[in-house]
């Protein structure tokens, strides 16, 4: 599977509503996407499937405006895992964050994805805090 990444790659609301309903298996809904990038992001990475353009991939990177960027929404299709995907969405993320001047990138991610920002992507583990709002 050959796959093009683009770093603030074009992308519509409908198709990222597709593949994050998809690859985190909930129901379809409106998500703004394009809207909440563009006010809130630093920028993104997509992975699109070479032969036909399909989105297979995103990952959005947020920011504090200064030093400090946060991946977000890391997700591939479940018909593209298992290729490097993931690993190659964050790497392009990292560095648009350092050519943005960014020193640190922070990701929060559940147990099961320890391999894949840890030892795949080369992010080490911290202690951090969490509050349910």
């Amino acid at each position: 599977m050959t796959i093009d990444y683009q770093w603030r790659g074009a992308l519509t609301d409908p198709e990222l509503d597709r593949l994050h309903a998809d690859g985190f298996g909930h129901p379809l809904e409106p998500g703004q996407w394009l809207a909440r990038l563009a006010r809130h992001s630093l920028g993104w990475v997509t992975a699109r499937r070479t032969a036909d353009g399909a989105l297979v991939g995103f990952v959005n990177l947020a920011w504090d405006g200064g030093t400090h960027a946060f991946l977000l929404d890391t997700v591939v299709a479940p018909a593209a895992r298992r290729h490097g995907v993931a690993t190659r969405l964050v790497g392009e993320a990292a560095d648009g964050a350092r050519s943005a001047g960014c020193a640190w990138l922070h990701v929060d991610f559940e147990p099961r994805l320890r391999a894949l920002y840890l030892d795949a992507c080369g992010l080490r583990p911290t202690e951090a805090g969490l509050l349910a709002l």
